[in-house]
């Protein structure tokens, strides 16, 4: 959870007939896409970039598809229109779920770009240094663990892999209750004096696990100000109460800037990092064929301490376990010959892009988008990730480690 403690709790998910490991207290995050609805304007505040949550750890799952996330991808229905692939146009105007461009550079949801191109999550680190600790840090990570995609379908199984998310524009500011990290959750005032934390995310957007529990993720890009400014909220431990959320924690973050949450500060994700750019969506990896970001990941322990981008911690006070923001890149010489399809679309990013750490939760579990449309790809994908293990990958180096703030 995203308090500035860690919790010791793990999440016990099966799905359909198969154990499914758990992502951790803030676990993996997917991108997805309920429909837009109309209403409301953009609020201000927030931050660039980054978000984090202090969490707990997750007990490692075998099998299944992983039910430490939660969510719905393209053509999910919503108030306002529906979301697909590419974004069908809504009442009012707003947009659905587009996907990451293919021109090998910055990608885009709901014709927003996810950060500038200069932004970590868009570094090209195939020619990065090794990490120093980087030896050390992979002998804590059980790296004879073999990848497993955290994600899959929503409703096409009731399965709820993956975390959600919307676009559109126009929504209603709403109030949201802030009931564990409102220090360190943006505030968005609300119109007439009514609170200092309104976002507007339509009230019918979906939630990371759907009826069930787990993290409860809840994520929303405005699209005004589309394609350079848009603005993207996230809520973690998020429910609907009365007229608007209730939430644990919360963090805005603008796509045009670069800017990082204060040192220390939580948002939904246990690393200070946003949930949403770090997903393997479908339609970037199916449609697209490319993906031109780093992925997000979790582990089961993790050092009190971050590298940036990420601004915050929830693990032990042991400096030869790996810290929240370690990136990380599938080895040049693993061989990808034998892979194609969204498998080879994944691992050709990992060598480009690499992997984030975001999360305490289930060892290697990669975050990707809950989508209906994953149901006829998931059984190659289970069984390709199987084939690489965490051995595969060596720690770049990004930065010094810091635990300022926390």
């Amino acid at each position: 959870m995203h308090t500035k403690h860690r919790l010791l709790v793990g999440l016990c998910c099966m799905a359909a007939g198969a154990a499914a490991g758990c992502g951790g207290s803030n676990s993996a995050g997917g991108s997805g896409g309920s429909g837009a609805a109309t209403g409301g304007d953009v609020g201000t505040g927030g931050s660039g970039m980054a978000t984090g949550g202090s969490n707990g750890t997750g007990g490692q799952g075998t099998g299944g598809h992983g039910q430490g996330t939660g969510g719905r991808g393209t053509g999910g229905a919503a108030t306002g229109g529906m979301t697909g692939t590419g974004g069908m146009a809504a009442t009012g105007g707003t947009t659905g779920v587009g996907g990451s461009g293919n021109s090998g550079t910055v990608g885009s949801i709901g014709g927003c770009q996810i950060f500038p191109a200069d932004n970590p999550w868009n570094q090209d680190v195939s020619a990065l240094s090794l990490n120093s600790m980087g030896s050390t840090y992979l002998a804590n990570m059980h790296t004879s663990t073999k990848l497993h995609p955290d994600w899959g379908d929503y409703a096409a199984q009731k399965d709820y892999y993956g975390i959600p998310f919307s676009s559109g524009t126009g929504a209603a500011l709403v109030p949201v209750t802030f009931t564990e990290s409102a220090d360190e959750s943006d505030k968005n005032p609300c119109p007439s004096g009514g609170g200092q934390f309104c976002y507007p995310i339509p009230l019918t957007s979906e939630i990371e696990g759907g009826t069930s529990g787990g993290d409860r993720h809840v994520l929303y890009i405005d699209t005004a100000g589309a394609p350079m400014n848009c603005t993207l909220y996230e809520l973690y431990g998020a429910k609907v109460s009365g007229s608007g959320w209730s939430a644990s924690s919360g963090a805005i973050f603008h796509l045009g800037s670069d800017a990082l949450r204060p040192d220390g500060w939580t948002s939904a994700d246990a690393a200070g990092l946003p949930i949403l750019p770090g997903l393997v969506r479908f339609d970037e990896t199916v449609n697209q064929k490319v993906i031109t970001h780093a992925i997000r990941f979790t582990i089961n322990s993790s050092q009190n301490a971050y590298i940036h981008p990420a601004t915050h911690a929830a693990g032990d006070d042991n400096t030869s376990l790996p810290p929240m923001g370690l990136r990380l890149r599938l080895k040049a010489s693993f061989d990808t010959s034998g892979f194609s399809g969204p498998s080879l679309v994944i691992l050709t990013a990992m060598k480009k892009y690499g992997i984030i750490l975001a999360d305490n939760g289930s060892d290697w579990y990669i975050s990707g988008e809950s989508n209906d449309a994953w149901v006829p790809y998931m059984d190659q994908l289970s069984t390709d990730m199987g084939k690489v293990k965490g051995s595969d990958f060596e720690v770049v180096d990004t930065g010094p480690v810091s635990t300022a703030g926390l």
